[in-house]
């Protein structure tokens, strides 16, 4: 190869490496400007990250920080609670679900007087082992295998009962057991020896409380009945002297007698049922009564006293109303009593109106009734009238001073009224007058209202005669609703002009200018022979008169519904012409044998007396033996039974007669004779075989009210048959 092929191949190699040395410089540059920004990159992530590693740092220590304050605080609150739970006088003591104990304040620990083996991580059970074994529980009836079984099984409970233990020394711990979530349980021993101490001291005084009230029931009963004995005897006699021809002088004293021992009475038994309202003893003894009855027969008891002061005694009972319920009508007659006799006695002038109200249900049996006694009399200051329901309280003022009282009658009936699940209130007005009300929920004694009985044939139109507005009122609204027509009038000179088309005239017997009884003279005078009924409140008195003799009858005001009805039905011959039979005669009657059992002469004399009047053969017995022989030899129709007798009382009596009827057939009316008046003594009595009772001091209407009760049909009448108007008259 020439030089010039070698000067030109080299200079061709010479310049290909140098375009292969611009190539890799170029590939280097590339490559270095690529590392660069890579190195750039990763230098601004190394940033970042070392301010977030600074960041982390930062929040690290101040994490530490508060969870060293945490931990602080929580060592506080720890220690703080501990020392409060050593503090606590009561056990306190921690458990783990294993049972065993974690921790325990100084006062659980104490009870084992520091005993070693009771530490933190003792068992439950080597606990109650420790209790028996060192005799530091006392286990009662229980063996200590037995009240260890005891106390595991209520531990395993998941909510264990509290439970009360007691120590050696008479200390009495209540252990309350509170199982966790976990398992983990708290025991906490409170020492309840004051208030089990304090129990049984209150069980000592209620004993002896009891003891006392039971003393005092005793005492008052022997007294009540040591009282009733002989106050049968002043006011039986009294009763009776008031019967005989007695000077004017000499009445005043008999009634004076007769009066203060009504009202010792009358104190007596308020002291009795406030005895028995206050240790809650008095019970109810509901039957069917008539409370339109009961009501009017209070009115009867309290006639006499409204007359001295010539009272009218009203009575408005709601037509649509019923008048048989269920309930105690012993105590509804005894609020009635002390409302209405509150209302006479502190009413000098005007009347007291008794109104009676309400809404039966019938589908569900019941009523509720409203009663309420409205009077005229002095009426009680506004600032007085809730002090007039406590015990014992009267209202002080020279007013009413003059009226005597033991201040409970009306606490009494708000009692009453309350027990029988009733309301009671009042509204007065000082110097017009008060209105004393209850209403009370009654069972209804029927499922269909009464039926009132249709009016006679031909009695169409009645003339009503009557000087008070409120008495013609009640009467024309009462008639008008049975559908008859009525003509009221003022006077009995209004009255006689206006008998044209009247075919009854229903006349008050008391009236300014002509009372009832001269107006049915003028009446027969005029020539009508229209039938005339007298309303009166003293039918003795009026029956007595010679004007009697005009009237049909003579009706006790106020008048009861059905007592009207029943004297309608009775105007109803009358009005048409007889049919002219006779009745024929009734065959004579042999006469009524009585046995009376009383061991006191002086209530032999009452009991005798009573019933000098009485068609019957009275034998007396001295004691409950005398009465057992009697009975079989006399074979009374009846028998009076004293119950506090000598040798053989009269339940135990009563018993021997029905043991003796058992074998002979039978079964006579036996009624007792008794100062018992305690709650339960009636029981007791009834549940001898005595069919009826009586409370000393004995009343003749009611001896001679079981006599013609019990009177048997094959035996005359033992009082004397009575005419219409002396029927009425009493």
């Amino acid at each position: 190869m020439s030089l010039a092929n070698k000067l030109a191949l080299e200079r061709r190699g010479r310049l290909a490496a140098e375009r292969l040395l611009e190539l890799k410089e170029a590939e280097l540059s590339a490559a270095n400007r690529k590392l660069g920004r890579h190195a750039a990159a990763l230098q601004g992530e190394i940033v970042e990250t070392r301010a977030e590693v600074a960041n982390v740092k930062t929040e690290n220590e101040r994490v530490k920080t508060e969870l060293g304050q945490a931990n602080q605080k929580v060592e506080i609150a720890e220690r703080r609670l501990w020392h409060s739970v050593q503090t606590i006088t009561d056990g306190f003591a921690f458990f783990n679900s294993d049972n065993r104990m974690i921790a325990a304040n100084s006062s659980y620990l104490t009870v084992f007087d520091n005993l070693e083996v009771i530490r933190p991580g003792v068992h439950y059970v080597t606990i109650l082992q420790v209790l028996t074994d060192e005799g530091i529980v006392n286990t009662g009836n229980l063996t200590p295998e037995a009240w260890r079984e005891l106390m595991t099984e209520r531990w395993m409970q998941p909510q264990p009962e509290p439970i009360t233990v007691r120590l050696w020394n008479d200390q009495y711990i209540k252990l309350v057991d509170r199982r966790g979530h976990g398992g983990d349980i708290v025991s906490l021993g409170l020492n309840i020896t004051e208030a089990v101490q304090y129990e049984k001291q209150l069980k000592s005084a209620r004993a002896e409380a009891e003891a006392a009230s039971r003393a005092k029931s005793a005492f008052l009963a022997n007294m009540s009945h040591e009282i009733r004995t002989p106050m049968n005897g002043v006011v039986g006699m009294a009763e009776l002297l008031c019967d005989t021809g007695l000077s004017e002088e000499q009445q005043l004293y008999v009634d004076t007698i007769k009066n203060s021992g009504e009202a010792l009475l009358v104190i007596i038994n308020d002291v009795l049922d406030y005895s028995k309202i206050e240790a809650q003893k008095l019970q109810l003894h509901p039957e069917p009564f008539d409370l339109e009855r009961c009501i009017h027969d209070v009115i009867m008891l309290l006639q006499p006293s409204a007359r001295e002061k010539n009272l009218n005694l009203l009575v408005d009972y709601d037509l649509f109303l019923p008048t048989i319920y269920v309930g105690d009508p012993g105590r509804v007659r005894q609020v009635l009593t002390n409302l209405m006799g509150n209302a006479v006695k502190f009413t000098a002038e005007g009347h007291v109106l008794v109104r009676v109200t309400g809404v039966p249900d019938l589908e569900q049996g019941q009523a509720v009734v409203n009663i309420a006694i409205e009077d005229t009399g002095i009426g009680i200051p506004e600032d007085k009238i809730n002090h007039i329901f406590g015990e014992f309280n009267q209202v002080e003022n020279e007013r009413n001073r003059q009226f005597d009282g033991t201040g409970l009658g009306l606490a009494i009936s708000k009692r009453l009224v309350d027990l029988m699940s009733g309301e009671m209130w009042v509204t007065s007005e000082d110097g017009v007058g008060s209105c004393f009300g209850f209403k009370v929920p009654f069972e209804l004694g029927a499922t269909e209202l009464p039926a009132h009985p249709p009016v006679p044939e031909g009695l169409r139109r009645m003339l009503v005669v009557d000087d008070i507005e409120a008495n013609r009122t009640i009467l024309q609204r009462q008639l008008e609703q049975i559908g008859m027509g009525v003509v009221t009038c003022a006077s009995a000179k209004d009255a006689l002009a206006r008998l044209d088309q009247i075919d009854l005239v229903l006349t008050d017997h008391n009236m300014p200018g002509m009372d009832g009884l001269e107006l049915a003279e003028a009446i027969r005078a005029s020539g009508s022979e229209v039938p005339i009924i007298l309303l009166s409140s003293n039918t003795t008195y009026a029956a007595s008169d010679p004007g009697a003799k005009h009237v049909h009858a003579i009706l006790q005001k106020p008048l009861p519904r059905a007592d009207l009805f029943t004297h309608l039905q009775s105007v109803g011959p009358l009005l048409r012409p007889p049919d002219g039979t006779l009745e024929s005669s009734a065959p004579e009657r042999r006469t009524m044998r009585v046995l009376a059992a009383e061991d006191n002469k002086t209530n032999q004399l009452v009991f005798r007396k009573m019933v000098k009047d009485a068609s019957i053969d009275l034998k007396f017995a001295g004691n409950g033996v005398e009465a057992v022989e009697l009975f079989q030899s006399f074979e009374p129709d009846m028998i009076f039974m004293d119950i506090s007798m000598p040798k053989m009382d009269g339940k135990e009596a009563a018993t021997k007669i029905r043991e003796l009827e058992k074998t002979a057939g039978g079964h006579i009316p036996i009624v007792a004779l008794t100062a018992h008046a305690m709650d339960g003594d009636d029981q007791g009595i009834l549940a001898s075989g005595i069919d009826h009772y009586l409370t000393k001091p004995l009343r003749k209407p009611e001896i001679c009210g079981k006599l013609i009760e019990f009177c048997p049909e094959d035996a005359a009448p033992p009082l004397p048959e009575k005419s219409e108007v002396e029927r009425q008259a009493g």
